[in-house]
């Protein structure tokens, strides 16, 4: 089918969806279960499983400059080296560069389990360059993930040499399957040498995310899919989004906020669009986490990030920096750190099971913030955090939900007022929040903001199920 003679799939792919739907036996209100041999190939994938984010490492390598469509939340023009948002990059890379960068590391931190292409612009519209990367990086450190991120446009046409160079994990960012909704995003789409625009362009790109979702289930490729959250453009679409998706074998689901910060110079950012709040946010998650499994703990990383997610260490290995580095990279030592690791965490799994077998009783839920530095351990001041990771308590479960970035209070060895202030903003929502330490005046500030403090060093699922039990008891 020629470009010009598209024609509307919405009402197609619903139907779809609806029938896969009934034929997994999926409700609204039932999770799918992951079988076991997928949950292997996800077990040491910080984005593609919540409680390995925990543990594992990712990093980026920046070696696809072009983009091939226009989306109205990004500007790869911008970047600051203390911000994190896709698109965003300090340096580009050859593929030599991010092969070496990869090694250096996977030497320094032996828990960096996956390399990913996201950009500054769309892998697959740099093919020879993310290629490269991928075939010279498994050449020299075989036991690194890999995966890459793109608009989906030029992904049926790849789909057979992701297979081939073994790249496990896909991620299509796709924001609606309904190109009028479409047309408010996507300015244009350069397609066959041509530039796209209107409903015209949005259906191209929509027909071809489809076509290489579709492709990737027959590929046996995990795929993720992320959404961009726009308030009044698509979020009450997203839910059909959400179903479509699933008929044609989405893994995960990543729906995420909108960006659109006025400096970054966006469309959005430029025209006032403002993102969701925290609240609106959970609640399209929650209305759609029944369908399938949903990603919250994503941080929408640069797209040359280095480290654990709600961390980036991207500036301790800028070029200058790693390409004066010697490699020292190591596999079995980093087969050791994964055995260490996987010790600590079956060791979380049975703490957890003794607590869940304690606190039978269930209750009304509650949001509770945490800091941490992970490990899934409280285990970072209040006045050190970057961001607060946000658990829901009911007395038997502790479930993840999200997390709030904040400004760091504590600079210095001094804590600033308006800082505080937008700290407990952030979290006031939260009936308390736990850190490993908490100063005398942000106490005060938080239990006058109705937000209850509480210290500990400790599980988060142990400290959490204590407080909850507390609060019950004071009730």
């Amino acid at each position: 089918m020629s470009p010009t003679t598209h024609t509307s799939l919405a009402s197609e792919t619903e139907t779809q969806a609806k029938k896969a739907a009934q034929k997994c036996g999926c409700s609204s209100t039932t999770p799918q279960q992951i079988d076991p041999k997928l949950q292997e190939r996800i077990e040491n994938h910080p984005c593609y499983s919540e409680e390995a984010h925990h543990h594992f490492a990712r990093m980026h390598v920046a070696v696809a400059p072009a983009c091939n469509i226009q989306c109205n939340f990004c500007n790869r023009k911008y970047d600051c080296a203390n911000e994190s948002r896709p698109g965003v990059v300090s340096e580009l890379l050859t593929p030599e560069e991010a092969a070496h960068k990869a090694l250096v590391i996977a030497g320094k931190i032996p828990q960096m389990s996956v390399l990913g292409i996201a950009g500054p612009g769309d892998p697959l519209a740099n093919p020879k360059q993310t290629f490269r990367t991928f075939e010279l990086v498994a050449e020299q450190a075989p036991d690194i993930k890999l995966c890459l991120s793109t608009n989906g446009l030029m992904l049926p046409d790849y789909v057979e040499k992701i297979k081939e160079l073994n790249i496990d994990h896909v991620t299509i960012t796709i924001n609606m399957v309904d190109p009028k909704v479409g047309t408010k995003i996507y300015p244009w789409v350069r397609y066959q040498r041509k530039r796209w625009k209107g409903e015209e362009a949005a259906q191209i790109l929509h027909e071809r995310q489809m076509e290489g979702l579709q492709a990737l289930q027959e590929a046996d490729v995990l795929c993720k899919v992320n959404s961009v959250m726009i308030p009044g453009i698509n979020d009450e679409h997203l839910v059909e989004v959400d179903e479509v998706i699933r008929s044609k074998g989405a893994f995960l689901h990543n729906i995420m906020p909108l960006i659109s910060a006025p400096e970054h110079g966006t469309y959005f950012g430029l025209t006032g669009q403002r993102g969701p709040n925290p609240k609106e946010l959970k609640a399209l998650q929650d209305s759609c986490s029944g369908n399938m499994k949903m990603m919250r703990h994503c941080r929408q990383c640069r797209a040359d990030a280095v480290g654990l997610l709600g961390e980036d260490r991207s500036q301790e290995f800028t070029k200058q920096k790693f390409l004066e580095m010697t490699p020292e990279y190591n596999l079995e030592k980093r087969q050791e750190v994964r055995e260490s690791i996987q010790q600590v965490r079956e060791a979380l799994k049975v703490a957890k099971a003794q607590q869940a077998t304690a606190h039978q009783k269930r209750g009304e839920k509650v949001l509770i913030a945490v800091s941490t530095k992970g490990g899934g351990i409280v285990n970072q001041h209040f006045g050190h955090a970057k961001e607060f990771q946000i658990f829901e308590v009911d007395g038997v479960d502790v479930k993840f939900i999200g997390h709030r970035k904040v400004d760091l209070y504590c600079q210095g060895g001094y804590g600033e007022a308006a800082t505080l202030d937008n700290i407990i903003a952030a979290i006031k929502d939260c009936k308390a929040v736990i850190s490993a330490k908490i100063g005398d005046c942000p106490q005060e500030m938080l239990r006058e903001a109705g937000v209850e403090p509480v210290e500990g060093y400790d599980t988060i699922d142990k400290l959490a199920l204590t407080y909850y039990e507390q609060l019950q008891t004071s009730h």
